[in-house]
């Protein structure tokens, strides 16, 4: 057995016939060396060299040809001794066995790479590593389809083979994603460098060529330069007048999707100067996210095992975050210090409920120490508004009104709070005198439920009971400055304005008004009924026709919240999902 494998292995020979094919290989190398020796020998113009030379060239063909090779061909470019080498090589390889055979499979590989004779010599492209016989018979019929219709060069056409098929599919494929710029520009530089580092040379960049050099010298500067580019896009966004109509609305990932509530989304709000979003709800949890479209990753969660959350809010110039209930207290969150505080009661006050509240957008009360807090409005009891300091956690003033507190909002300095309730009228407030300033009765209104104000001052709105949202222009500043406040002396009677529009879109209770960091968009949703959402182009006081439709999945709305720049919408609903849009008119958070 041992036996026939060697005769396996060298190719069917026997022994004896390997031992000679090794003797003729030996002096057909003989015969090269003593040709090559006699070159050298030729090359100084001796005759008898010179016939040494052709004699030693007669040995090597001849033992070529018992061999049993092909032919001696005399290649004059490559010298006599290569090309009987060349001539002998295929004889030898069949009769030595696997050496030779690796050598063909290595010259196939590399396309036309020779084995001893011409090693480095390239003949052609490299070849295929596999190809697909079936490609040869396959016809695809592009004319009877019009998505393949494309493909054809000329009219006549009808059918493609494989590879023609294959080729014109790339084609297509290439026109229709051509290579940017940028990526053109980067192969060439990367071929450059690679032709200089085999040329042994440096490579000489340029801004003008491709752009490489100016964007490695401007990266540091773009980085360094986002945050006011970013806050000069804002401003300029903030500015450029919305149109009318039509909005252009995108959804991204939902603002809490990194972990959803197990309840009614009772309060949305971004932050006032970071991109968070923050969340709240009957599941008795405040949670914060990071806000970028993409992930919204969770930041932080704080769990208030006795307070299922009604109303939570950035407070303090979002330095902490107030959240309340249907309980005798509430509580403040320190962002920066990770505690919670619980504030028990009010002195002199006996509210058995805090759950609905306000906060001063600005620090707009004296405290004790000289320095300035925020304040929080709640809706007490009777009519009764405690004006609570968040410096020293107490009341430092009530108001009062003749009707029940259903709902009330700061101005955007911080020194007017208007408020509204059961009695249908809106009591416009100065904090820095406590008194009532103006008084006007809500048109058609029988009971407030949600009162929001215009960041810029020029108009506030009043949404009731019955779905009907009034839009009204401000014209107290006159008022706030006046001899009634100086006095002490508040309204006589209740004025009778006029809005500036009527919105009747809604035909339930109203429970959330917000306008947009601009004043040039209003939402007004209600809880009871599904899809009850609207936005408003306040320059316009119409109602987007686009946004939302009936394939947005808004489902029962709790809460709305704009983004400090615009850019970002959220719907909070009762399925325990924050909605978040990006509104494109606006260029950033």
């Amino acid at each position: 057995p041992a036996k026939k494998r060697r005769r396996k292995k060298r190719g069917g020979v026997t022994d004896a016939e390997a031992r000679e094919a090794r003797a003729l290989e030996e002096e057909l190398f003989g015969a090269s060396g003593a040709a090559a020796t006699l070159r050298g020998a030729a090359a100084a113009d001796d005759d008898d060299a010179e016939d040494a030379l052709a004699a030693a060239v007669e040995d090597a063909a001849a033992a070529a040809s018992a061999l049993g090779g092909p032919g001696f061909v005399l290649d004059r470019g490559r010298g006599e001794e290569e090309a009987t080498a060349a001539a002998a090589a295929p004889s030898l390889g069949g009769a030595l066995g696997d050496d030779s055979e690796e050598e063909d499979e290595e010259e196939e590989l590399f396309g036309g790479m020779s084995g001893r004779a011409g090693r480095g010599a390239v003949t052609g492209p490299p070849a295929a590593a596999w190809e697909d016989p079936d490609e040869e018979g396959i016809e695809v019929a592009v004319a009877s389809k019009d998505r393949l219709r494309k493909l054809r060069q000329e009219e006549h056409e009808t059918t493609l083979g494989g590879k023609e098929y294959v080729q014109r599919l790339r084609q297509q494929h290439a026109k229709l994603n051509p290579r940017t710029d940028w990526a053109s520009k980067a192969l060439a530089a990367v071929t450059r460098e690679k032709d200089a580092a085999a040329a042994g040379t440096d490579v000489a960049w340029s801004d003008e060529d491709d752009g490489e050099g100016g964007a490695e010298k401007g990266l540091g500067s773009t980085q360094r330069d986002a945050s006011a580019l970013v806050v000069q896009q804002s401003r300029a966004a903030m500015g450029v007048p919305l149109p009318a109509g039509e909005i252009e609305a995108t959804r991204v990932k939902d603002g809490n999707a990194a972990e959803p509530a197990d309840a009614v989304i009772q309060s949305t709000q971004f932050h006032p100067h970071l991109p968070v979003l923050l969340t709240a709800g009957l599941d008795r949890a405040i949670r914060l996210y990071q806000v970028d479209g993409r992930r919204n990753a969770k930041l932080q969660g704080v769990f208030l095992d006795d307070c299922p959350i009604r109303r939570a809010c950035f407070a303090d110039g979002g330095h902490s975050v107030v959240a309340s209930g249907r309980r005798p207290f509430f509580y403040v969150y320190h962002l920066q210090a990770g505690r919670v505080e619980r504030v028990t009661g009010l002195a002199g006050r006996s509210e058995r409920s805090y759950e609905g509240f306000c906060e001063s957008p600005v620090a707009s009360h004296a405290g004790a120490s000289g320095g300035s807090a925020s304040l929080l409005a709640f809706f007490g009891d009777q009519g009764h508004i405690p004006l609570v300091s968040l410096q020293t956690r107490q009341c430092v003033a009530t108001l009062k009104m003749n009707g029940s507190v259903r709902c009330a909002a700061f101005g955007p300095d911080g020194n007017t709070l208007y408020s509204a309730g059961g009695d249908g009228e809106v009591y416009v407030w100065d904090i820095r005198t406590r008194r009532c300033v103006e008084r006007m009765v809500d048109d058609g209104c029988v009971r407030a439920t949600s009162l929001a104000c215009a960041p810029d001052s020029s108009h506030f709105a009043v949404g009731s009971d019955s779905g009907v949202v009034n839009l009204y222009q401000k014209r107290f500043h006159a008022r706030l400055d006046g001899s009634a406040a100086v006095a002490g002396k508040g309204p006589a009677r209740a004025a009778r304005p006029t809005p500036a529009k009527s919105f009747l879109n809604l035909t339930t209770s109203v429970d959330t008004l917000a306008f947009s960091a601009d004043s040039q968009i209003m939402a007004m949703s209600s809880r009871m009924k599904k899809d009850a959402l609207r936005l408003v182009h306040v320059p316009s006081r119409t109602v987007f026709a686009n946004w939302p439709s009936s394939k947005t999945p808004i489902q029962f709305c709790s809460s709305l919240a704009f983004s400090p720049g615009g850019g970002y919408f959220a719907a909070g609903n009762a399925r325990g999902r924050v909605l978040l849009y990006r509104f494109h008119h606006y260029s950033s958070y």
